[in-house]
């Protein structure tokens, strides 16, 4: 099996890239942001179907390993999996695991309620060894609840999330009556 592949990004396509290596054309769907002719060095799984080889890259094993735990999930295949990692970043998406945060996950293209459940139910202790660094003994609870009150404020979970969570660890034991000022200020000061 192909384990990485090592080109230059000859065509970007709708999820796929042709990544030119030594003269051969490799169709990769990808969840990542890449530059047309630009050297790409991607880490490959390759899922064969009855009627179908495809290839899934990503810039760091990482994002592999995350893609391979997605799709033990069941109603989870590789296009949702991609669809998931190409709309939420990597250390989005395991915060949102390890703290049960569904509207997260379920803002992915083809990802309801349901199945972001799903996801956190099945992969919520089967990430082991990731670790959820939210700044040592802090309540990672504060982090729900703090998306919650800028979400009831007209912001999009989307657009405050990476915020939150950067808050959330460097304020470690503040509540949501401490981080909800801080977040405010942060936000009117990207503006």
């Amino acid at each position: 099996m192909i384990g990485k592949l090592q080109g230059v990004i000859d065509y970007i396509g709708d999820g796929f890239v042709i990544l030119m290596v030594g003269g051969v054309g490799y169709k990769v769907y990808t969840p990542e942001f890449l530059s047309l002719k630009a050297p790409a060095t991607l880490w490959i799984e390759t899922v064969v179907r009855e009627d179908s080889i495809r290839l899934f890259g990503f810039s760091t094993i990482a994002g592999q390993n995350l893609f391979n735990q997605l799709t033990t999930v069941s109603g989870v295949g590789p296009k949702v999996a991609l669809a998931i990692m190409a709309t939420i970043k990597i250390d989005t998406l395991m915060s949102a695991i390890a703290t049960g945060d569904a509207k997260t996950i379920a803002t992915a293209p083809g990802v309801g309620k349901k199945v972001a459940e799903k996801i956190i139910v099945e992969l919520k202790n089967k990430m082991g060894g990731a670790s959820f660094d939210f700044g040592g003994d802090v309540n990672a609870g504060a982090l729900p609840d703090l998306l919650a009150a800028l979400e009831s404020l007209g912001y999009r979970r989307m657009d405050i999330i990476d915020m939150a969570q950067k808050l959330v660890s460097q304020n470690p034991g503040a509540d949501v009556s401490k981080l909800v000022p801080l977040a405010l200020k942060e936000i009117s000061g990207n503006k």
